[in-house]
């Protein structure tokens, strides 16, 4: 499927589906923010098949930015998309209350969804994470949660995820546990709720399972191949997606790994996509880690991935 036919497929009134970029931020080397840089970049990837970005989230360093930066990040990614519905702001804090404003201030600017982790501030409890997506709910744009059991120490296991979507606090998921056998018990629990894979190295398993959506990671250096990955897969197109999917996954495992900023912006750097440095405390890439990144990277390119 090529890029023009990927995004007239694409739904306004469910701008969540689809390929949504979890959009890593360029920094310059003084370690500031190149809004040119990014927003160039969404428009890149809009233009090579992918369905919208998600800005702010931890692939873009938000727990490092300031609130004039984080703000104007989202700014940037409107205008530069083209369409507000196609913007997703991640708008996770520690307090409830701080991601509601988040949540308000991506309803000013026109954005069509929002992503919102449980509380990790602390392991909080059932009691609490409904109260928390119920709260910026109220912010008036539809909520993706976001399971990352292996970060927040808080598990949206199927059965909470089901509570929370007939509380009427969220529309989707972003499911990123690794454990694919949860999205059939998810189906049967929440059908009408909406599954988006959340982590790069499980997309096969998890489109073939009823998934309708990717956030996704490495479409920051390879969005074209990525997105004709994505839609074969969904479409159950097996003799496409299966080659595809063997070729990337050296990269796209890197997604799910602790140093997974750095090794998409080093991606992004070695094929011309500004991605520049991390900021503390994440450090350069260890040696070893580098070159393996490099080498997959290289190989993808010299295998015509784009």
């Amino acid at each position: 499927m090529n890029a023009t036919t990927a995004r007239a497929t694409w739904n306004a009134d469910r701008p969540w589906r689809g390929i949504m970029v979890a959009t890593a931020l360029p920094l310059r080397e003084d370690l500031s923010v190149d809004y040119d840089a990014y927003a160039e970049h969404v428009r890149r990837l809009i233009d090579n098949g992918c369905d919208g970005v998600v800005p702010n989230g931890s692939l873009g360093e938000y727990q490092t930015l300031t609130d004039e930066e984080r703000a104007r990040v989202v700014r940037t990614a409107v205008e530069a998309a083209g369409d507000g519905a196609r913007v997703m702001p991640g708008v996770a804090a520690y307090g409830s209350a701080e991601s509601r404003r988040w949540a308000e201030q991506a309803a000013e600017e026109g954005c069509g969804s929002v992503l919102l982790l449980p509380p990790n501030a602390y392991r909080a409890d059932e009691q609490a994470v409904r109260a928390h997506y119920a709260d910026v709910a109220r912010a008036g744009l539809p909520v993706v949660a976001y399971n990352n059991p292996i970060d927040t120490k808080v598990d949206l296991t199927p059965a909470l995820l089901a509570r929370l979507h007939g509380d009427g606090s969220i529309v989707a998921v972003k499911e990123f546990s690794g454990d694919v056998r949860r999205a059939y018990e998810i189906a049967e629990l929440a059908p009408d709720l909406d599954l988006l894979i959340g982590a790069d190295d499980v997309l096969l398993e998890l489109a073939l399972a009823g998934a309708v959506g990717w956030i996704a990671g490495y479409p920051n250096a390879f969005p074209a191949t990525c997105a004709e990955l994505y839609h074969a897969a969904v479409a159950g197109d097996l003799v496409t997606a299966l080659p595809l999917y063997r070729s990337l996954h050296p990269l796209l495992r890197w997604d799910s790994k602790t140093e997974f900023v750095q090794s998409i912006k080093l991606s992004m750097d070695l094929v011309g996509r500004r991605g520049g440095p991390t900021r503390p405390p994440r450090l350069p890439l260890p040696a070893a880690i580098g070159a393996a990144v490099r080498a997959a990277t290289e190989k993808a390119v010299a295998e015509g991935h784009h």
